[in-house]
């Protein structure tokens, strides 16, 4: 199937209304939910991050487009379960303890979920035993955020704590202080500067197929 337009431009623009009723006008006339990933939603989160990775769209407007993709997945996802769709992953994400800090988390567990990810939001200051129970859980691989200089050190702690645990599952850092030179002197496996670079991070790192 090809892409649906409607349904493109609506999430790229950020209009909820818009993308909830052409996903239904799609579904209604025929079009299978997978398709409407693939080829619909998938390329549409990956043109916004483009555009953000341009300099031609600003985190404001990211989360508008993610907002709408969001609103569109809470009408399909009980039809690609129901297909049997897999996604391409289980990851889980959190802001580290001592961080109350969430735009950038949801940012980038809105922007997997449109991947096609299943994500499992920890929320913000989460203790290291909650990556752990999140692993333990099924996640196969962990994103780690910090906005506070004074936090990142809980990023270390919950790459250690995985490896002290036997757990090798890959963890992503991420967030306003953090470098990639953190992430190396701390073990992590990878490390995103922005929501849509996390989601290629993430593919790497699972060895899945980059959305286009």
């Amino acid at each position: 199937m090809a892409r649906d337009e409607a349904l493109f431009a609506a999430i790229c623009a950020g209009d909820r209304p818009g993308a909830q009723a052409a996903a239904q006008a799609a579904l209604d006339a025929g079009a299978s939910v997978d398709s409407l990933m693939n080829e619909s939603l998938i390329p549409a989160m990956r043109h916004v991050g483009d555009l953000f990775e341009s300099g031609e769209a600003f985190v404001p407007e990211m989360l508008i487009s993610a907002r709408a993709m969001d609103a569109v997945l809470q009408i399909i996802s009980p039809l690609l379960v129901a297909s049997g769709v897999q996604p391409r992953g289980r990851v889980c994400i959190g802001t580290v303890r001592g961080d109350m800090h969430d735009i950038g988390k949801n940012l980038v567990a809105m922007m997997l979920r449109g991947a096609g990810y299943e994500v499992d939001d920890l929320g913000v200051d989460c203790q290291e035993d909650k990556y752990v129970a999140a692993v333990e859980a099924g996640a196969q691989a962990v994103c780690v955020s910090a906005l506070l200089t004074t936090t990142m050190p809980a990023m270390k702690n919950v790459v250690a704590v995985l490896r002290d645990k036997g757990l090798a599952t890959p963890v992503i850092i991420g967030g306003a202080p953090v470098t990639q030179k953190y992430a190396d002197e701390i073990g992590a496996d990878g490390y995103a500067d922005t929501a849509a670079g996390a989601v290629g991070v993430v593919a790497r790192c699972l060895g899945v197929e980059q959305p286009e």
